[in-house]
């Protein structure tokens, strides 16, 4: 019966597939996602737990909101399928620690990753004791527990069954492959129709059938669509995402899983897919205009050097260096996006030629708009937790930190900087478990990529280093990973990595 199941996640992503867009189109209601949501819940149900993890991965991307009431229509998908996938989980293969010959003194060594994990949620907790609104605060626990339950599933799966890597990486690739169809095709129709139908169709249309009315309505009035060069405006790329941030970062995250498929384990003929996809990823990612991704490339730039050093054997250098020339074409293509930014299509008037150089320069740029906004909500946040050390201002209330109401939240009020948003929220001991979290995620991947004789793992697990350190250093100036899909992406990332560290490094040892 498995194997029927298997082969039919095909035919079920086909039919989400459809019915999804057709939604996004406004062809069909989007009461049509109601039977869609019995239909993959059935599926993961009562699919094998291997097959329905692959699904929910090459799912992200089209995860929609339910229209359960016209009141009440933002409840996303990926909610039900990642409660589902974890109660089998816990029904099939019950979590087992054993704790009998480890000493009390050395459960933090044993287990350092459960610990920060433990402490992260626990600061988080006693931060709605000073929480303005504490139903914000207990939404946003709910929701991140909720974001990391199939993470967990992932990593005990694949340290189980370490071949699952490639199972989940193809399906992770399938993901980043829907997004990059979306966003050209996104690109395609800014030249087919003017501007006004191409905003009233990607607001009124496709985010109402990905995110509902509040969001649809969010996104017309305050969207991230739009890029400024002084007086003027320019579209922005997003593809299927609510706004132009996450996109980028989704995209950066799926490379590792292109990259590796070049050395797809048990295939005879090495892929050329990176050769043919990497530059569109990063084409999109130019165009998204994210000035933050552009110069966030810096930190896996400036880390390359130590990691080559520090590299013990003449393949793990050249993997490196290989991997280092792989982020020169990312440059190479601003020539691509400046005519294609400057367009008239584009909504920008004059110096066409211009456009981009603007942009490019506005980085540094403490006066222009966007950075003198940031510069003042850092400052604001700064103060707050200087006044607010221990416990911030409680989890899911960084608003308050603006004088702004909670529910400004869902629409993006944020420290425009992850370290800076954790700590305001919930005090510096939780920015200090982040910290130690995100440590322990890029170590063991170092470790793996040293360690293991797999060539797709250590192209893998080196490229996952070196985009890890983009997104995080993007983290700097924006908050983004608070997003369910960037955050899923990094989870799905970090678990295998986990996984694939308690397999091939600790094969006796539970962390």
């Amino acid at each position: 019966m498995f194997k029927t199941l298997r082969r039919s996640i095909n035919l079920v992503f086909l039919i989400q597939v459809i019915v999804v867009f057709l939604v996004a189109f406004g062809i069909l209601p989007r009461t049509a996602i109601l039977p869609l949501v019995a239909l993959i819940a059935g599926f993961v149900l009562w699919t094998d737990l291997e097959t329905s993890t692959a699904f929910f991965i090459r799912s992200v991307p089209l995860f929609v909101a339910i229209p359960f009431t016209s009141y009440f229509d933002s409840f996303n998908l990926w909610r039900i399928a990642s409660g589902i996938i974890f109660l089998k989980w816990l029904y099939m293969r019950p979590p087992r620690l054993d704790l009998g010959s480890v000493k009390r003194s050395s459960l933090i060594r044993t287990y350092p990753l459960a610990f920060l994990v433990i402490i992260f949620l626990l600061t988080s907790i006693l931060s709605l004791f000073v929480a303005e609104n504490l139903f914000s605060g207990i939404k946003r626990i709910i929701y991140l527990v909720n974001l990391s339950l199939v993470p967990l599933v992932i990593y005990d799966l694949i340290k189980k069954n370490p071949a699952l890597t490639k199972k989940f990486l193809g399906n992770l690739l399938i993901s980043g492959v829907i997004v990059v169809a979306v966003g050209l095709a996104q690109l395609i129709s800014a030249y087919l129709v003017p501007l006004h139908a191409f905003v009233d169709f990607w607001g009124n249309t496709v985010q109402l059938g990905f995110y509902g009315y509040q969001w649809a309505s969010l996104a017309l009035e305050g969207n991230t669509w739009f890029a400024y060069f002084g007086d003027q405006l320019s579209l922005r790329v997003f593809s299927t995402f609510p706004d132009s941030h996450s996109f980028p970062v989704y995209l950066l995250m799926t490379i590792p899983a292109l990259l590796a498929k070049r050395f797809d384990l048990g295939s005879s003929k090495r892929s050329n897919l990176d050769l043919i996809l990497l530059p569109i990823f990063y084409l999109l990612a130019i165009l998204s205009g994210t000035r933050g991704i552009w110069l966030a490339i810096l930190a896996p730039l400036l880390a390359l050097p130590f990691l080559i050093r520090q590299s013990q054997t003449k393949e793990n250098k050249n993997i490196f260096k290989r991997l280092g020339l792989l982020l020169i074409p990312f440059f190479i293509l601003f020539a691509a996006a400046f005519p294609i930014m400057g367009s008239n299509q584009f909504w920008v008037e004059k110096d066409n030629n211009q456009i981009l150089a603007k942009r490019i320069r506005s980085i540094l740029d403490l006066n222009e708009t966007s950075n003198s906004g940031r510069v003042e909500i850092w400052k604001k946040t700064a103060a707050s937790i200087i006044r607010h050390p221990l416990l911030g201002v409680g989890i899911g209330n960084f608003p308050v930190v603006l004088a702004q109401h909670t529910d400004l939240a869902k629409a993006g009020s944020s420290a425009h900087n992850l370290y800076l948003n954790i700590t305001a929220e919930i005090g510096l001991v939780g920015l200090l478990a982040t910290l130690g979290i995100l440590w322990i995620i890029l170590k063991r991947g170092w470790i793996i990529s040293l360690s293991t004789s797999a060539i797709h793992l250590k192209i893998y697990t080196a490229a996952f280093l070196l985009y890890s350190l983009w997104v995080l250093g993007y983290s700097l100036t924006d908050a983004i990973l608070f997003d369910e899909r960037a955050f899923l992406i990094f989870a799905i990332n970090s678990s295998i990595i986990l996984g694939l560290h308690n397999a091939h490094v600790q094969p006796s040892r539970h962390s």
